[in-house]
């Protein structure tokens, strides 16, 4: 029997910042030859002997130039499956929330940044299941207070 791998070597992170009073999600435009073109949040590799966490912090920085945010593990994970390589890939999800006045300062990996109210994030992703993954962020994270037991370091 064959069986189809699970890899982990990712994560992914959603930006969250109040304006007038209602959050707004970051998507970015992809602009590398994977995904170009593609509305998606910030994601990125687990680099060797980072923790899922510390790899979020990471790619929020390098992707954004953000350095202050709250972070939190979403308890729940992006998934897709690779026709070329066979395998389904996971990645932890995290919400990074951040002040209202916020700059963004993208690298080259994107092209274009926008920050949508979540109906307008979940009709702009490009991959399907990222619409879920807003949706469960928008009902655990936006209309509930953040779990304080989720919450990365402090």
């Amino acid at each position: 029997m064959t069986k189809v791998p699970i890899k982990c070597t990712g994560i992914a992170v959603i930006l969250l910042k109040k304006v007038e009073g209602e959050y707004r999600v970051l998507l970015m435009k992809r602009a590398e030859s994977v995904l170009k073109d593609v509305w998606c949040y910030i994601g990125g590799g687990i680099e060797e002997g980072e923790k899922a966490w510390e790899a979020a912090y990471r790619e929020v920085k390098e992707e954004t130039g953000i350095i202050n945010l709250s972070l939190y593990s979403a308890n729940t994970f992006d998934r897709i499956y690779s026709i070329e390589g066979n395998y389904i890939y996971i990645a932890p999800v995290f919400v990074g929330f951040v002040a209202a006045d916020q700059e963004i300062n993208i690298n080259e990996e994107h092209s274009d940044f926008r920050w949508l109210t979540f109906q307008e994030a979940m009709d702009t992703v490009s991959l399907p299941g990222n619409d879920e993954v807003l949706a469960f962020i928008e009902k655990h994270f936006v209309m509930k207070e953040a779990p304080g037991y989720l919450k990365v370091g402090d």
